[in-house]
Parts: structure tokens; sequence; C-alpha cells
């Protein structure tokens, strides 16, 4: 029996990931256009890996480079004032998904363990008026599967209890690294490793 859910936030909360496309080609603006189209390419297919370490793979991997801490904080706080001015557009929420949490929030234990930023990430649930249906929003830089892990300790979840609800092959790992079921949304190349594929929530009502 379920009675713990964990949102992923970009693209099954929020219609995000374009607007975050924007954004690596905003702060990476000045490269080589080619590599910054390897970089989205790597950024969609990783969704649940935070900016941090996106923008640490843009230098060592694609430009061959050593990037300091300093210089992936910089960049990151850039990343974080684009999505901050362009993500708090209600149009933006998925509406299937914010209906089913409006309606259930009472009867299940609602969570949010996302790769975004976390203090971003808490701004953008307060200006979109969500952060009252979540006991946590848990960001970035910590590990999804280190948020996770914190919060069936935290909890005293039962794994059996709790699962993750999430859109790339990210959010699957870190489901399993726990040892809670993975459920899949608005990605079906996620059909084959998910629990259960979500067309709509109507598994769950």
């Amino acid at each position: 029996m379920i009675k713990n859910i964990l949102f992923d936030f970009d693209g099954v909360i929020v219609d995000s990931m374009p607007i975050r496309d924007l954004g690596f080609r905003e702060i990476f603006k000045d490269y080589d256009e080619y590599l910054v189209e390897k970089l989205i390419k790597y950024h969609n297919i990783n969704g649940g890996l935070s900016r941090y370490v996106k923008i640490k793979y843009f230098y060592e991997e694609l430009l061959k480079e050593n990037v300091t801490n300093e210089k992936v904080e910089e960049l990151a706080a850039k990343f974080s004032e684009i999505m901050k001015e362009k993500l708090v557009n209600k149009d933006n929420l998925i509406v299937d998904t914010i209906r089913f949490i409006k309606n259930y929030y009472n009867k299940y234990n609602l969570h949010i363990v996302s790769g975004s930023d976390g203090v971003e990430l808490k701004y953008l649930c307060e200006m979109l008026k969500i952060e009252k249906y979540f006991l946590t929003i848990n960001g970035s830089p910590t590990p999804k599967t280190e948020l996770i892990a914190k919060i069936l300790q935290e909890y005293e979840y039962l794994n059996i209890e709790t699962i993750l609800i999430g859109d790339s092959i990210n959010d699957y790992e870190a489901a399993q690294s726990n040892s809670i079921d993975f459920y899949g949304y608005n990605n079906i190349r996620l059909i084959d490793c998910s629990k259960k594929y979500l067309n709509n929530y109507m598994v769950f009502e």
C-alpha cells in the first residue's frame, strides 16, 4: 500500500525543460554552439542530475578544461536567476500532477526531491503557491539518492510504502539505490524500467 510519494520537480510538476535549455544556452552563450548543444543533449538525457554536475561536465568533458568550484557556483547562480525569472509563470505547471497533488495531499505524505537547486526550488514553489502541499522540498547540491535516503530515515518511512515519480533515468537509479518503487512519468523511454508508467494519476484514485 502506497503511503508516501516523492515527486521529481522538472518534467513532473513543472514543464520546465525548454526553459532549463534556455538557461544553459544563456550561461554558455560565448562558447562554441556545437558544444553547447552537446551539453543540452546531456542535460535532457540526465534530467535528474544537478546543474552543478552539468556545468562541470561542460568544462571537464566537452571543453577538456579544469574548472574551479567558485566558477561552477558563479554560473549556477546566474542560471538560478534566469530560472527564478522564467519559471514563476503558473502556465508552466503540469495540470494533471497539480490536480492530483491538490486533491490527495491529505491522503499521502508528499515530498519533492529534485536535481534543481534547493534554494531556488523552495522559492519557485512559494511563488507558484504549491509549497503547502509538501512536507519537505529538497534539491541540489545534495544528490537525489541522498535526499531520498534522508527522507526515509527522518520520517521512518517503510520502503515498500514509498515511491518516487520521475521523468529521467537518474530518477529511476535514485529509486533503485534506495530500494523504493519507481513510477515513470512524461518520458516513454522509462516504460521498461518503471514499476508503473503513469499516463495519468488514476492509478492512485
